[in-house]
């Protein structure tokens, strides 16, 4: 079992940015796909980004992209999330995940509060 701690939330005005990190302790992700998830007040959780294993390949939404990077460092067996360019409807919950096996995002962090104010 593994298990996902997120950090880097916080509150910041448009424009502004934050790094969220997840670090993972139990077992090692080096073979896990990893990804950023959020949910924001009244709705679904949605994708934000992946990231294959070997880090070779990313995946984002389309509200993100341009603005949001995703990274991993395997030996440290940890996953970040830098966002710039924030914007109000980027406010959320965001929560770290791994897909570990072949049954897709299966193990979840506690997530961490971004707050953008306009």
């Amino acid at each position: 079992q593994v298990q996902l701690v997120e950090a880097g939330g916080g509150s910041v005005q448009t424009g502004g940015s934050l790094r969220l990190s997840c670090a993972a302790s139990g077992r090692t992700l080096r073979s896990a796909t990893m990804g950023w998830f959020r949910q924001a007040p009244g709705k679904e959780r949605e994708f934000v980004v992946g990231i294959s294993w070997s880090g070779g390949t990313t995946r984002y939404a389309d509200a993100v992209k341009g603005r949001f990077t995703i990274s991993r460092d395997n030996a440290k067996n940890t996953v970040y999330l830098q966002m710039n360019s924030l914007k109000p409807e980027d406010t959320a919950v965001y929560y770290c995940a791994a897909a570990i096996g072949s049954s897709g995002f299966n193990s979840w962090g506690q997530g961490t509060q971004v707050t953008v104010s306009s």
